[in-house]
C-alpha cells in the first residue's frame, strides 16, 4: 500500500504545458514510490494568511503522494487544516510555498486559467453543501461540466450517470424539488460524468441525516471503485474514512 513520503526534488520539468489547443499536456514521467504511476503529490506544502495576530501557518511543510486509483481519507479536528490542505490539491488555492503535481502537472506554474483548464479535463468535486445550480434542471446541472470542458453530445452521458445514481426519473426536477439526499446523488452524478482522474470530496456526508449519508457514502464507493478514480476525501466521518485504502491524519496544519 503506498505510503505518504517527502519529496525534496528540486527538478522542475513537470511543469505544466499547453498544448496548441489550450488544453494542459499531460507529462509522463510521474511516479509513486515503489514505481507505481502517481496521480497527485504534495512537495513540502504550506499556506500561511494573515491575521490580526500575525502570519498564520494553515497547512505546514506538508508532502504526500497519491497513485492512481487510490482512496485516501484526509481527517482531524476541525480547524486542523484538511478543507485548505484539499484545495490546495485541487488548485482551487495556491500554497505559500511548495507545489502540487496533478498528473505531472505543476499547478503552481500554471496561471489561473491554466489551473482552470486542468480541473475541467481531469478533476471531479463534491461538496458538504452540493452547490447545485438553483436555476438549473438536474440533468442541466450534470451536462454542464461536460458542455464546459467542450464535449458534444452531453446529454446522454449525463443520463446515464444519473441513471447511475438512481435519479432516472427526477432529471427534469431543479435542486428546490429534491431532497438533500437526491442533491447529493445529482452532485455525484456532475462529478463522475466528465470521468476525472481525481475526485475531491470535502464532507460530502456533512449536511445529512445518518440513514442518507450512509447510502451516499455506499454510492460514493460504488462509483468510484467502478470508475477506477483517485479518491481524496475529507471527513469527520470514521466509518466513511475507514472504507478508504488510506487513512491521513492532520493535526494543526500537519501530517501525523
Amino acid at each position: 500500500m503506498p505510503t505518504a513520503a517527502a519529496h525534496g526534488r528540486e527538478d522542475r520539468t513537470g511543469a505544466g504545458r499547453e498544448d496548441a489547443s489550450g488544453d494542459v499536456a499531460p507529462h509522463a514521467g510521474a511516479q509513486a514510490s515503489g514505481g507505481v504511476c502517481s496521480v497527485l503529490t504534495a512537495e513540502r506544502l504550506s499556506k500561511q494568511v494573515g491575521s490580526p495576530e500575525g502570519p498564520l501557518t494553515i497547512v505546514h511543510d506538508v508532502s504526500l503522494d497519491i497513485a492512481s486509483g487510490e482512496s485516501v481519507a484526509l481527517v482531524g479536528a476541525s480547524g486542523a487544516g484538511k478543507s485548505t490542505l484539499l484545495a490546495l490539491l485541487a488548485g482551487l488555492d495556491l500554497p505559500t510555498a511548495g507545489r502540487v503535481l496533478l498528473e505531472g502537472q505543476d499547478l503552481t506554474a500554471l496561471d489561473e486559467d491554466g489551473r482552470a483548464r486542468l480541473r475541467a479535463q481531469r478533476v471531479g468535486f463534491v461538496f458538504q453543501s452540493f452547490h447545485l445550480i438553483p436555476a438549473l434542471t438536474a440533468l442541466e446541472n450534470v451536462m454542464l461540466p461536460l458542455e464546459l470542458a467542450g464535449h458534444a453530445g452531453a446529454r446522454e452521458p449525463a443520463l446515464e450517470t444519473l441513471r447511475r445514481v438512481g435519479l432516472a426519473d427526477r432529471t427534469g426536477h431543479y435542486p428546490r424539488q429534491l431532497s438533500g439526499g437526491e442533491q447529493q446523488r445529482v452532485a455525484l452524478a456532475r462529478a463522475f460524468v466528465t470521468k476525472p482522474a481525481v475526485l475531491f470530496a470535502d464532507e460530502p456526508t456533512g449536511n445529512l441525516d445518518a440513514a442518507t449519508g450512509a447510502r451516499i457514502g455506499q454510492l460514493l464507493f460504488e462509483m468510484n471503485a467502478g470508475s477506477r478514480t483517485t479518491l481524496v476525501l475529507v471527513t469527520h466521518d470514521q466509518d466513511l474514512a475507514e472504507r478508504c485504502r488510506r487513512v491521513v491524519h492532520m493535526e494543526a496544519g500537519r501530517l501525523l
